[in-house]
């Protein structure tokens, strides 16, 4: 089974890929970020979601980074509780988990875990990308040992989900993500827009994911409530946003990305207006290689079914 770290700020769909990557992978580690919610709440929700899963083998938890690489801009940190809830799960307020966090940081331990085992974890991505840019500075000798990364981030020319022009976790920190996107490391990005249009779980997919009557199923209903009312009434998306589940899907199961190009993606950080916009060059304006394969397409229905499985099988 393939080797993942997977690096979350843990609320709402966070919680489902990370059930999903616990299904498809052997996950070596979580690592938290600063981003959705109270950092320590993120901690929490982690730890209650691999509670919930029950895994075979221990999945142990680390704090990272609480906010962006750069101090100075750390009031920009905007959480996003009207989203997820007050606790990032859907106002559920679950008990404490029994498992407790590790006592070493997330970024020593993404570190010491790819040179320990070169060649063999891949990152996936699914919150700000601090915790990885901040490995990667630390130590540049990973870069060369990590076979993927897979980024739930940024848009591909679309409108963003925080601001008009930048998707939350690049504009969280725009300059984590230009460190990592340039880094060297194979990429796959699946932005925002491949959210809407392929993740949506609208009132009908919920029923039917209620009846699947599963551990599982009922934890994804509870923590799917308030953003279910959010899209509704904010976005105007009928149903539930899932892009951090469909980012773990794609890379357990690559055959889901319908389609997919290569681009010289990257972000800009000092516009004040676009902030964390990423910039997708789709007709290779810049001039510059392409340095991230994009997915343009998912096969929803595989999709679905892959949510489907990981919730039917937590019984």
């Amino acid at each position: 089974m393939r080797k993942v770290i997977i690096d979350t700020d843990t609320a709402g769909d966070d919680t489902i890929a990370l059930l999903t990557a616990m299904h498809s992978f052997k996950v070596e580690g979580v690592t938290i970020t600063g981003g959705n919610v109270d950092f320590d709440q993120q901690v929490e929700n982690a730890l209650y979601t691999i509670q919930v899963a029950n895994p075979e083998e221990y999945v142990p938890v680390y704090k990272g980074m609480e906010g962006p690489l750069l101090t100075s801009v750390v009031e920009r940190h905007q959480t996003v509780e009207d989203v997820h809830g007050k606790d990032g799960m859907g106002d559920s307020f679950f008990e404490k988990a029994k498992q407790r966090p590790e006592q070493g940081h997330a970024v020593d331990f993404i570190i010491d875990k790819v040179k320990s085992n070169p060649g063999e974890i891949n990152l996936l991505a699914i919150a700000p990308l601090t915790n990885i840019a901040m490995a990667i500075k630390k130590d540049p000798t990973i870069i060369y040992d990590i076979p993927h990364i897979y980024i739930m981030g940024g848009t591909n020319n679309s409108l963003g989900n925080i601001t008009a022009a930048a998707e939350y976790n690049f504009f969280v920190d725009p300059e984590a993500a230009k460190i990592v996107l340039h880094s060297g490391i194979p990429i796959t990005l699946v932005g925002w827009d491949m959210c809407t249009k392929y993740s949506i779980m609208d009132d009908d997919d919920h029923k039917e994911i209620e009846n699947l009557s599963t551990k599982g199923s009922a934890f994804f209903i509870q923590i799917n409530k308030v953003v279910m009312k959010f899209n509704k009434e904010v976005h105007r998306l009928n149903g539930t946003t899932h892009p951090d589940t469909l980012l773990v899907a794609i890379a357990a199961n690559e055959e889901l990305m319908a389609k997919s190009n290569k681009y010289f993606v990257d972000v800009e950080t000092k516009g004040e207006l676009t902030r964390g916009y990423s910039m997708v060059d789709i007709n290779n304006r810049s001039g510059h290689e392409p340095n991230v394969r994009v997915c343009e397409e998912v096969n929803r229905n595989q999709f679905k079914e892959h949510v489907l499985d990981v919730l039917t099988s937590i019984s």
